[in-house]
């Protein structure tokens, strides 16, 4: 989405500002014990009260409000009443809404409870990737340049990327234009951020797989050769200088 006037700038923010915060909201709010399709509801009711509405549910007919991930499922897992999350579980939560025509999404991977499945150092490179991703995200960059910083920087810290999954551009709908903002660098892709943009920037970072597929229920990805993969995601701004983050009150980086 390209911004034009300053009402599309304020739609932005309300959207994003009531997925942050029903994200934030379901991180503090998970449980031993607790199904997904527990914890869904708890997020379904939160988006409702801001008045927005479920992205997947509507532009895919997905199966629950939020997607939510437990363990070896990488991303859109379907909440349900038989997967009940456990101390020590790493759990993805991506929620994404639509409100009064404006699209925003973000997501988080975080360890319940007590680590002693040792998925933290996955997780802290997944936000670290993140941001520093961010930082170097402008008007004029080239994406794939982008990638190739993620890549770079899981790598360093023993980890993989997975290659068939990426950000996308945000705003007008869930998914468009730019798409595939890869965790690596495609030396086909020519393409630049540009200035006034939306986008949804997030991460996919892995311990043994490069590529995710999918499960029989045609929603839910695992890995190829198995392992564990975290995830963060933020919609931003793209600017000539730092990139607005407007889902920021979701505190992934606090």
């Amino acid at each position: 989405m390209l911004i034009k006037k300053e009402e599309d700038l304020i739609g932005m923010q309300r959207v994003s500002d009531a997925v942050a915060y029903t994200l934030k909201a379901m991180k503090e709010h998970v449980q031993p014990g607790m199904t997904t399709k527990e914890l869904d509801d708890f997020g379904a009711k939160i988006l409702a009260g801001f008045g927005a509405r479920s992205a997947p549910y509507l532009t895919y007919g997905f199966p629950g409000c939020t997607c939510i991930s437990v363990d070896n499922e990488f991303c859109h897992g379907v909440p349900s009443d038989f997967r009940i999350i456990e101390e020590g579980n790493l759990v993805n939560i991506d929620v994404s809404a639509e409100l009064n025509g404006f699209w925003a999404d973000n997501g988080a991977s975080f360890v319940v409870g007590n680590d002693f499945n040792h998925h933290q150092p996955l997780v802290d490179a997944s936000v670290a990737i993140l941001l520093i991703a961010i930082k170097h995200i402008r008007g004029g960059v080239k994406i794939s340049d982008v990638g190739h910083i993620m890549d770079i920087e899981a790598r360093k810290r023993g980890f993989k990327v997975i290659k068939n999954l990426g950000g996308h551009g945000i705003g007008n709908s869930l998914h468009e234009d730019p798409d595939e903002l890869l965790n690596y660098r495609n030396r086909y892709d020519q393409r630049r951020f540009k200035k006034n943009t939306i986008v949804a920037i997030e991460t996919f970072i892995s311990t043994t797989s490069s590529y995710a597929i999918e499960q029989p229920d045609l929603w839910t990805m695992v890995g190829d050769k198995g392992g564990y993969m975290a995830q963060h995601e933020n919609t931003i701004l793209v600017t000539d200088s730092l990139p607005l983050i407007l889902t920021d009150k979701n505190s992934i980086f606090i």
